[in-house]
């Protein structure tokens, strides 16, 4: 067989294959999706905070004197700077029937120590 020949088939195989392609794709109709996206049946939550970085964005250089846009950006820096309240530290859990009292003991200055309490050890009486 003939190099050229062969060429030949081979550009009118790959042309068939082509024109055949085209013919099955235009004739598709549009078919709506079976299923919906859940993006799409879900409802549109307006933050408000980013309608007003973007009223500031829009203002341009006037925004630096907005009161109002400089405290939406500290709105925004708080909102990725401030430590989350799962990364701060959490008080030690109090014992049952607790009422929030301080746990150290009460020290000399405090009034409700009662002054007339004995100074001597009461171990050493005992020993006697």
């Amino acid at each position: 067989m003939d190099g050229k020949l062969l060429a030949r088939i081979g550009a009118i195989g790959f042309v068939t294959f082509a024109i055949t392609a085209t013919a099955i794709e235009l004739s598709h109709k549009d078919e709506p999706p079976l299923y919906q996206s859940v993006a799409a049946a879900a409802v549109t939550v307006v933050d408000p905070l980013k309608t007003e970085l973007r009223r500031c964005q829009q203002l341009g250089e006037a925004g630096t004197r907005d009161p109002v846009c400089l405290q939406a950006w500290a709105d925004n820096r708080d909102r990725f700077l401030k430590p989350s309240q799962a990364l701060q530290p959490q008080p030690a859990p109090q014992a049952p029937g607790h009422q929030g009292q301080p746990q150290n003991p009460p020290t000399a200055r405090d009034p409700a120590i009662n002054d007339t309490a004995p100074a001597s050890d009461s171990h050493t009486n005992e020993a006697r």
